[in-house]
């Protein structure tokens, strides 16, 4: 009973652990790139009813840095390109929504 136990708290350990790095609502992560800081808000996804784990790990790895993004990948429909496509969120095409995510 006792090696059932150790090994159940090891595994939602795990399952957890995954999570800590993620944005929550509320919060937000910049990064760098040559059009200005990126910044990714939580809050606005989630208000938008989308979980971590719709992007987190289908499209994005949980490893920050795991990926390397350019802009024409993005808007050939590749990380963020998926969802900003014009259809579903704004198009990551439209030179009028830069600003959206990359700030000076």
């Amino acid at each position: 009973m006792n090696r059932f136990l150790v090994v159940m708290t090891l595994l939602i350990g795990f399952a957890l652990a995954g999570n800590a790095g993620a944005v929550p609502a509320g919060k937000t992560v910049a990064w760098d790139s040559p059009m200005g800081k990126v910044v990714f808000d939580g809050k606005i996804h989630a208000d938008k009813g989308i979980k971590c784990t719709d992007c987190h790990t289908k499209i994005f790895k949980m490893k920050k840095g795991a990926a390397e993004m350019k802009m024409a990948d993005i808007n050939g429909g590749k990380f963020c390109g998926e969802c900003h496509n014009g259809t579903r969120a704004f198009a990551t095409k439209d030179q009028t929504s830069c600003v959206r995510c990359h700030k000076k």
